[in-house]
């Protein structure tokens, strides 16, 4: 593993940190994030639910799959598990553990784990007092035909290697 010549943090947030590190003649700005999840999930009728909610960076709602950040000790089928139950109140099911990627190693260290969880039963969500979340389903055999209203990385992603991974 390679690393920088020095380091030094910038900015310690809540949720993520700014270090600045030297690599030779440049500086880069790295974002430093716990790592996240991301969930496809879908019923025992065939129904994939998403959520839609205030993106403030993107300035509108976007359509994502319920997803979160990883708690200070958390796995990331703990922390899936936790995220789905609170933004959708879908539980059970069978779960897949089916990728894992940095979502934008350009500038940030944040790695995701994608989920699938099959067969969920539904419950009553339960989001945090900062989230306004609306659930949306949409049947497993639109996704191809609605993958245009997508704007959210992780979402585009993890349906393209669901429907991939179910043909």
């Amino acid at each position: 593993m390679i690393g920088p010549e020095e380091a030094r943090t910038v900015y310690d947030g809540e949720l993520i940190s700014v270090t600045l590190e030297r690599w030779g003649e440049h500086e880069r700005e790295i974002v430093e994030h716990p790592g996240a999840v991301a969930i496809v999930a879908v019923d025992r009728e065939g129904w994939l639910t998403l959520v839609r909610q205030l993106r403030e960076t993107a300035r509108r709602k976007l359509v994502e799959l319920p997803a979160g950040a990883l708690g200070p000790g958390e796995k990331a089928l703990e922390t899936a598990k936790r995220e789905l139950a609170e933004e959708t109140g879908l539980t059970g099911g069978e779960w897949q553990e089916v990728a894992a990627f940095y979502t934008t190693p350009g500038f940030c260290r944040e790695r995701m784990t994608l989920f699938i969880a099959e067969n969920v039963a539904p419950g009553e969500p339960s989001p945090d007092a900062d989230e306004d979340v609306e659930i949306v389903r949409w049947q497993v055999d639109e996704i191809e035909a609605r993958l245009g209203e997508i704007e959210d990385a992780k979402t585009l992603a993890g349906l393209l290697l669901y429907r991939h991974l179910r043909r």
